[in-house]
């Protein structure tokens, strides 16, 4: 048997006749950039994040940086930033000219430790991003307490977390102001690039619609230097297809992560995702732990099981970030989940056999090789 680590199939297949007919119609409206479908598109995400408002942009790393943006985040501030994330979210505060202050993540969760945030605060700090990683919901409570309590603006990055909640209050609807993805890969994903930003502040909802388009409210009139970042119709189309199917899908993963769970609950030489007892998981991706991650990736590979590592090198080790002088040790945590990560196989309709292939294939790895 062979097992993809991803398989669009199971939700493309079925929902061909529904999209190509929403790209018949976007191509009959003869109506391309900020039309009727963004507008639908914006007003449906909005209610599904339960926030306010919400603006179509052209992916998830332009959502976070107009988000910081519109917040006046620039030269001599700083944003504090999980240290595992991945490098987009470090990137949008780069891109303002602000600098990355990264705080580790907690063990067992993989998301931003709330208990470090407080030590990284300085008279520069303006915002933290909280990013819900892997799929799983923050801690937001806690995040939200501190920053009122230091007078800070928060950015959630739900990139991987369409879907997940935290007290029952969804992603996206807790921060100031928050980017999402809609990358192909992602629960709720495009057939190409897109992303979003959600808000429950009518000043910052139309702020994030100046700095997306040119920086202009009225055509020919501009208020800021803004950027080019439309969400466009026929994505929006898809995007609004899609939609309506998300929460079944979320609880297709989380079905499977179900599964994963049970079968290799045996494993101790694996560390299995753990869920924070106020969050749910999206399960954007099932990532385990272990110090043999290298030989059980190229073992399930040699039985035809595609696995992905999420991410082999955190931010502050990348070359693009020399310039912080943070070498190895600086976040021990985060490096050593870079070292033992693994993403096991996790989509939408995966059949229950090919769980039980890939938990029997871990299973032997531990009898055979360790």
């Amino acid at each position: 048997m062979k097992v993809p680590f991803l398989s669009f199939d199971p939700i493309h297949i079925p929902l061909k006749e529904e999209m190509m007919a929403a790209m018949e119609a976007v191509y009959d409206s003869n109506s391309f950039i900020l039309g009727e479908y963004v507008n639908e598109f914006e007003s449906s995400f909005a209610d599904f994040c339960q926030a306010k408002y919400c603006t179509g942009v052209g992916n998830g790393l332009e959502a976070l940086h107009i988000a910081l943006k519109c917040l006046n985040i620039g030269q001599g501030d700083e944003v504090i930033v999980p240290a595992n994330t991945y490098i987009a979210s470090a990137l949008a505060v780069s891109y303002t000219g602000a600098q990355v202050v990264f705080v580790e993540p907690d063990a067992r969760t993989y998301n931003i430790d709330v208990q470090k945030i407080e030590e990284k605060i300085s008279p520069k700090t303006k915002a933290i991003m909280p990013v819900h990683l892997y799929g799983q919901a923050c801690e937001m409570d806690v995040v939200m307490e501190i920053a009122k309590k230091h007078n800070l603006y928060v950015i959630e990055d739900n990139a991987q977390s369409q879907g997940a909640a935290y007290k029952g209050k969804f992603t996206g609807s807790w921060g100031d102001i928050n980017g999402t993805s809609f990358y192909p890969g992602k629960n709720l994903g495009a057939i190409g690039d897109a992303g979003a930003i959600t808000t429950n502040s009518a000043e910052l909802d139309r702020l994030t619609k100046i700095w997306r388009n040119y920086g202009s409210e009225k055509k020919y009139y501009n208020e800021v230097q803004g950027f080019n970042s439309r969400l466009d119709e026929l994505q929006a189309a898809f995007l609004s297809v899609k939609l309506r199917r998300l929460q079944e899908w979320t609880e297709s993963r989380q079905k499977t992560a179900a599964e994963y769970l049970r079968q290799l609950s045996s494993c101790d030489f694996l560390v299995l995702p753990h869920t924070h007892e106020h969050a749910t998981h999206a399960y954007h991706l099932f990532v385990i732990t272990t110090p043999y991650r290298d030989k059980l990736q190229q073992y399930l590979s040699e039985q035809g099981i595609g696995t992905l590592i999420h991410y082999p090198v955190p931010p502050h080790l990348q070359k693009a970030y020399k310039n912080l002088n943070l070498g190895n040790g600086s976040f021990q945590i985060a490096e050593k989940l870079a070292r033992e990560c693994l993403s096991l196989p996790m989509f939408v309709g995966m059949k229950d056999e090919q769980v039980s292939y890939v938990c029997e294939a871990i299973k032997k790895f531990g009898n055979e090789c360790i």
